[in-house]
């Protein structure tokens, strides 16, 4: 009895493409709300919430509608063909919506380009404005036009304490505090760096003038949040059916090993966006007003190439008959429902760990999605780094620790690895809360590769200690507690990080993220069940899952 690894895989290419247009939907779209539209971070993270909302009920409503659905394609196939053509539309058309922004934006979004900066300078030299660190300033009583007309994006250094703008000299003596040079002077790599004046000044008084703009003619964001909304419905369309397609095709008690096998293949849909990332320099301040056309264009490229490889190898029908036929033979049946009886409740005991256990989920899901929503924005204007590269370590160190946590959290007990994830995660977003442009960048990307072994570690078992909790014919219904969970985070973490990156500054984001996470680890002392139980008749093993 052996998992058809071949058959995953092309199974596995419709998870792929989900997660590729999430991690491309995540790392852009903060960006273009905050630097384009001139949106507040708790404005962005409500519109980045939307996702969420609409993932709560629609994401059960479609999963319903593809079980009592039936076609020569199968259950599941029409969802994914239908919703992946139309997100993949949408998600070009959506640059379209941009590049209307940009263009009310184009006397004002050329880069480094003093007669950009001398209009933003007259339209907001009164004007209230705070830096990512919350620090409040008045643009004319900081800067004259003429400085302020002055500060270049990014410094070339050339050599050991000299510097150069478009290779003239630059005298940091002349624009920085003995302090500052300090900060700039750690820089160790011998190329260009993010000058901090200008994200600290001129990039708020870039989106205080996007955000005027926006106010005076809202046309164009509308339509961005109409375009937005009907691609987050199209996603939502085949989701369900897309994650439920794996276990039809698999027989129950390979089902853990199919999973992991689609969750390798989302992984590398998400470190192949952060790579196009990286060749895009999404993350550039210098690209800060580019166009995505281009780069969205290739992400739904890839997401119809993924289809077209589902397609050509996927035959829903006919590999849903062959699991129930191998099932049979191996004696291996659906339960048949319990008679006389009902069904058992949950202990007093299982209850209330069910309740600590959704509680660490809620806790620990506010901490890393906040993170991960809002670091594209954080990276850009804070550390000066390129969050690409950051993400794509988290999500390598993850991959490469699925089957090792499985199989030690099958000897020493799920509940533990959690706590040790947990603390992996604490542990990273603490240290990173006293990372700056200045300190290597080595040690932010060792914390986000300890971040991404613990977000595993914590992945790999959380579910499956929801699950074990359950009792006969209740297993969907635990699923969907889980998710209800989850998803509920998920959506308010992006406004509550996002309101207090507005009031206390961007810094705000990896202490509010620690907290949570901590807590998390508190809650999740007080589970008593759902942890590993070889011999168990219930939860996972009433599935045939193997542990």
């Amino acid at each position: 009895m052996k998992l058809n690894y071949k058959r995953t895989i092309f199974v596995g290419f419709a998870f792929f493409l989900i997660c590729t247009f999430w991690q491309a939907y995540d790392n852009t779209i903060p960006l273009i709300l905050t630097n384009k539209f001139g949106l507040s971070q708790t404005a962005s993270g409500i519109i980045m919430a939307l996702d969420n909302i609409l993932a709560l009920f629609m994401l059960p409503l479609f999963g319903a509608i593809s079980d009592r659905h039936n076609s020569r394609l199968g259950k599941r196939t029409p969802f994914i063909l239908v919703g992946t053509i139309a997100a993949a539309i949408l998600f070009v058309a959506l640059s379209f919506a941009d590049n209307a922004q940009l263009k009310s934006l184009s006397t004002a979004a050329a880069i480094d380009d003093p007669q950009a900066l001398e209009l933003i300078y007259e339209k907001e030299a009164d004007a209230a404005l705070m830096t990512p660190d919350a620090d409040a300033f008045v643009l004319s009583q900081t800067f004259t036009k003429e400085e302020f007309c002055a500060i270049p994006s990014q410094i070339v250094r050339t050599g050991d304490g000299v510097y150069t703008v478009d290779g003239a000299p630059y005298a940091l003596a002349d624009r920085f505090t003995e302090t500052e040079r300090k900060d700039l002077q750690k820089h160790e790599e011998d190329k260009a760096f993010t000058n901090p004046h200008y994200t600290d000044f001129v990039v708020p008084a870039r989106q205080a003038y996007a955000a005027s703009v926006t106010h005076a003619h809202p046309q164009t964001l509308i339509v961005f949040i109409v375009l937005l909304l009907l691609l987050l419905v199209a996603m939502a369309i085949f989701r369900s059916p897309a994650v439920a397609l794996m276990p039809d095709v698999t027989i129950k008690p390979l089902r853990s090993k199919g999973n992991a096998v689609i969750n390798l293949m989302g992984s590398a849909g998400g470190i192949l966006v952060l790579v196009l990332g990286m060749v895009f320099s999404t993350s550039a301040v210098k690209n800060s007003m580019m166009s995505y056309t281009v780069y969205f264009s290739v992400i739904a490229g890839i997401m119809l190439l993924a289809l077209a490889l589902f397609l050509w190898q996927v035959r829903e029908p006919r590999f849903v008959r062959e699991m129930q036929e191998q099932s049979r033979a191996l004696g291996i049946e659906e339960d048949e429902p319990e008679t006389g009886g009902g069904k058992k409740k949950l202990s007093r005991s299982e209850r209330r760990s069910l309740c600590f256990l959704l509680a660490s989920i809620v806790l620990w899901f506010m901490g890393y999605n906040a993170v991960t929503s809002k670091y594209s924005v954080y990276a850009s204007n804070i550390l000066n780094k390129d969050y690409n590269l950051t993400m794509m370590i988290a999500q390598a160190a993850a991959i490469a620790a699925y089957l090792p946590v499985g199989m030690i959290s099958s000897k020493v007990g799920r509940k533990k690895i959690i706590l040790a994830g947990v603390a992996m995660l604490t542990a990273s977003f603490v240290t990173a809360c006293f990372l700056r442009a200045s300190s290597p960048t080595w040690l932010m990307n060792s914390m986000f590769a300890l971040a991404g072994i613990g977000w595993a570690t914590i992945n790999v078992n959380s579910f499956p200690m929801v699950v074990e909790m359950c009792r006969d014919g209740d297993v969907g219904k635990y699923t969907g507690i889980y998710y209800t969970a989850s998803m509920a985070a998920q959506t308010v973490t992006p406004m509550l990080s996002g309101y207090f990156m507005d009031k206390l500054g961007m810094r705000s984001l990896f202490p509010y993220a620690s907290i949570f996470v901590a807590l998390a680890f508190v809650t999740t002392l007080f589970v008593m069940h759902g942890d590993s139980r070889p011999l168990a008749k219930t939860g996972l093993e009433a599935l045939d899952v193997d542990n």
